[in-house]
């Protein structure tokens, strides 16, 4: 395998009964451990590490998608990060999400924080010309530039919003950004306010026929049931609303690579931050699978 040849890898724990084989495997498990531009609180890096660990805990059975996940997925391991070096661990993240992709792989990312979805997108979009990015998180993610910076986790959708088409950014659950963030919103990108099911119900039509990239920031989640992670901002969604949510999109979108980002568990009171993203991951592998 190319990866390994390039050690861009390092691989210790596996998530919830993976796959032995890559190349068998249509969808791929990535950690993306970096946490750079956390300007808040860091340890987003540790999350791939912990959620792995804490998916042990779980069924292997999804009542939601009826199915179970074993063998089908594989679980690739951690790309190994530059310390620190923004701009060489986004092409650490580049050259593996083309690689992978090229060789016809569904990625599943963990961060991290939210800035490894534009490296990710970037290759995408090399493939599915027309992609569309669905966007669930508390925060508009739409700066121009955070602290001087054109590269951060509060700046990583005005990125994405670059490189896709101008109608191709759905923004779920947000309630947290500056006036100049919904001011765009309001002129270029599609955006919902604090909830998720119901504006996406109403749109689901919209996206229908479409290649979909989905991006999950777990602060989607008040912090009643996601307390670990670098913003805390109260008035969000339920556990229950996201994986209804996930599952409608799963359903009935044609989603090629997803992920969830901004956990973190030096802050995580009894891990339900980094037990609910492994649970959610558990489904999106099951749902996708279905669909493979």
């Amino acid at each position: 395998m190319k990866i390994k040849e390039e050690n861009l890898i390092s691989k210790t724990t596996a998530f919830l009964n993976s796959s032995d084989s890559y190349e068998n495997s249509k969808i791929v498990l990535l950690g993306i451990p970096m946490d750079y531009t956390a300007s808040n609180i860091p340890g987003s890096r540790f999350a791939p590490k912990r959620i792995r660990e804490l998916s042990s805990t779980l069924e292997s059975y999804s009542p939601i998608f009826d199915e179970t996940i074993d063998n089908k997925f594989y679980d690739i391991g951690d790309v190994v990060m530059p310390w620190g070096n923004i701009d060489k661990s986004i092409k650490f993240i580049d050259k593996l999400a083309k690689i992978l992709i090229n060789d016809g792989k569904k990625i599943i990312g963990i961060g991290g924080d939210h800035l490894i979805t534009y490296p990710i997108v970037r290759q995408y979009i090399s493939k599915f010309k027309d992609l569309t990015v669905v966007h669930l998180d508390a925060h508009a993610d739409l700066r121009d530039k955070w602290s001087n910076e054109k590269f951060s986790h509060a700046t990583v959708l005005r990125r994405v919003h670059e490189i896709i088409k101008e109608d191709n950014l759905y923004q779920f659950g947000i309630r947290s950004g500056s006036r100049e963030e919904f001011e765009f919103a309001a002129k270029f990108t599609h955006l919902y306010k604090y909830e998720v099911c119901e504006p996406l119900k109403r749109v689901i039509g919209q996206l229908i026929g479409r290649d979909i990239y989905l991006t999950i920031d777990i602060d989607v989640l008040d912090p009643a049931f996601a307390p670990g992670t670098g913003y805390l901002e109260a008035g969000g969604i339920t556990s229950r609303e996201l994986f209804d949510a996930v599952s409608l999109i799963i359903s009935e979108l044609n989603v090629v690579g997803a992920d969830v980002v901004e956990v973190c568990p030096p802050t995580d009171n009894s891990d339900r931050t980094s037990a609910i993203s492994a649970k959610l991951i558990r489904d999106i592998i099951i749902g996708l699978s279905k669909k493979s």
